[in-house]
Parts: structure tokens; C-alpha cells; sequence
């Protein structure tokens, strides 16, 4: 069982190809290829946590559903997921996934050691213990956000990793990559010291 995130689908959205420059002459054509490259990597066992916007107006959520063969999908919801005033799923829609939620924190394995990710559809600056070596996934912002290589955080939107779900080994490879340094009084007495120090 692997575990995979993506978000941004935007299925059925004709204009996101505009908006975003995806290289589809269709929605039909990105609907294709966004699930291909879903069903391609990620197995029906396997885990798939989806941060938001799954699909738009212009298709049937359920239909899309159906189209990925993985039975684990974990949504988090985003701006153009259907939802009620209070920030809930609508039962019919929140039905197609194996959970639903506004924010979420998951233990993934990283050469046999624990790693908290905060997953949301949002950007943060911080999150719970950051400053502590926790990962933080987000949506949105379709890879229009600079990267911060100080931050232990990644868009994981398909717009910014190639229309595919990114791997929990591509994501530590990332993370790997980067220093984190604290924007707050977490973390002041330096980045080699981030993991040891006491929570605030």
C-alpha cells in the first residue's frame, strides 16, 4: 500500500485550461489525462489524498469517481468542492471518498521513521509543530505561489507536478531539499536545533 496527494483536478473545467495554460484542447481531453495519470500511479489499494477542488461545474463528481480505480481517496476540501454555508461537504458529494475534511494531519513512513504531514487546501506560513519537522501539502494556488526553500511545505496541485499525484518518497525527496528556518519565535535558536526543542 502507497500513499499518494494530489489536488486541483478541477474536473469538468473547461476554463481552467485558460486560466492555468494546461496544454488540453478540452475539458474531455484534461479529464482523460488528469485520471489516467491518477489510475497510472496509484493502485486500487494504495491511498490517495486529494486537497481540493476536485472537480468543477461542468461534470458529474460521481462519474469522475468512478473513472479512478483506487478506493481510497481522502478528500480535503477546497474552495470549489460543494459544500454548505458551514464549510461541510454536501452528503451526496462527500459519499464518493473514504473521508472528507477541511484540514488534516496523517503519519506517513519515511525509511521506517514516523512523518506528521498537515494537509490542507490552503497555503500556511506556519503549522502545528513546523517548527518540530512536520511536512505541510496544499493546493490552490495551481504552482503560482513561489516556493519557500525555508518551509517544509509543497503545492502538490497538479499544475505544479506535472498533471500526476506526487509519491511519499517524491515529497520527502522535496522536503529533503530544503532548510527550514522559522518565520516566528518557533524555532529562533536555529534549524539544526528544530527537532530537539521543547513545544511552545
Amino acid at each position: 500500500m502507497a500513499i499518494f496527494f494530489t489536488a486541483d483536478t478541477h474536473l469538468g473545467h473547461a476554463n481552467i485550461i485558460k486560466h492555468r495554460h494546461r496544454p488540453f484542447a478540452s475539458a474531455e481531453e484534461m479529464d482523460a489525462a488528469l485520471i489516467g495519470s491518477i489510475n497510472a500511479c496509484v493502485g486500487h489499494d494504495d491511498w490517495l489524498y486529494h486537497l481540493g477542488d476536485f472537480s468543477f461545474r461542468g461534470g458529474d463528481p460521481a462519474a469522475y469517481r468512478a473513472r479512478i480505480h483506487c478506493r481510497n481517496i481522502v478528500l480535503v476540501l477546497g474552495n470549489h468542492d460543494p459544500v454548505f454555508a458551514d464549510g461541510t461537504a454536501r452528503p451526496q458529494f462527500a459519499a464518493l471518498f473514504k473521508a472528507v475534511h477541511n484540514l488534516v494531519k496523517v503519519t506517513v513512513q519515511i525509511d521506517g521513521r514516523a512523518q506528521i504531514v498537515v494537509l490542507c487546501h490552503y497555503a500556511m506560513r506556519v503549522w502545528d509543530r513546523s517548527h518540530h519537522g512536520t511536512w505541510h501539502l496544499y493546493g490552490h494556488s495551481h504552482g503560482s505561489l513561489p516556493d519557500d526553500p525555508k518551509a517544509r511545505s509543497w503545492d502538490v496541485g497538479v499544475d505544479a507536478n506535472g498533471f500526476a499525484p506526487l509519491s511519499v518518497a517524491q515529497v520527502a525527496d522535496i522536503m529533503d531539499r530544503k532548510q527550514f528556518v522559522a518565520v516566528d519565535h518557533h524555532g529562533r535558536r536555529g534549524p539544526e536545533n528544530d527537532d530537539k526543542q521543547g513545544a511552545s
